[in-house]
């Protein structure tokens, strides 16, 4: 339900216009405020704002999308941990590390999965022997280095 300015109440789903906003920026996320608001009705005005609501609550992020190879890093991997006891301080650790790009707290084999990013095999062979297993609570971790990389998209869509 939306409220009289179209609008979704505070703590509910976002409303059909923000979520139109938010597929024009995944289409192109350096689209102009004022084709966007042409695409939805908008003033470029009422899109600016909505945006800034969007980017201050969490709801997107706007970033430039790298191909880590070009900019000087040879390997990537997703690491697959099992841990002991609460995992939330488990995750707040690793999602410090700055090699890791990643962290999702999971149910399956592992308790949480993080991507990480590093220069080269020596670089990735250190943060997972002394930093990652270093962790409290960290019990095992298994590694999948990527290979190649064939896929990787963020315009999933709105629902």
């Amino acid at each position: 339900m939306t409220r009289a300015d179209g609008e979704a109440p505070p703590g509910s789903l976002l409303d059909d216009v923000s979520k139109a906003i938010i597929a024009e920026l995944q289409q192109d996320g350096r689209r102009s405020y004022s084709a966007i608001g042409r695409a939805v009705g908008l003033s470029e005005a009422a899109v600016r704002q909505r945006v800034q609501r969007l980017l201050d609550s969490g709801a997107i992020q706007i970033v430039a999308v790298t191909d880590p190879m070009q900019l000087g890093f040879a390997r990537q991997a997703m690491i697959g941990i099992r841990a002991d006891g609460d995992l939330g301080p488990v995750a707040d650790a690793l999602a410090e590390i700055p090699e890791v790009d990643y962290v999702t707290i999971t149910a399956g084999s592992f308790d949480v999965l993080v991507e990480v990013v590093c220069e080269s095999d020596d670089q990735l062979l250190e943060l997972i022997s002394h930093r990652i297993r270093s962790i409290e609570g960290v019990r095992t971790t298994e590694s999948f280095v990527y290979l190649k990389l064939c896929k990787q998209t963020y315009s999933w869509g709105v629902r």
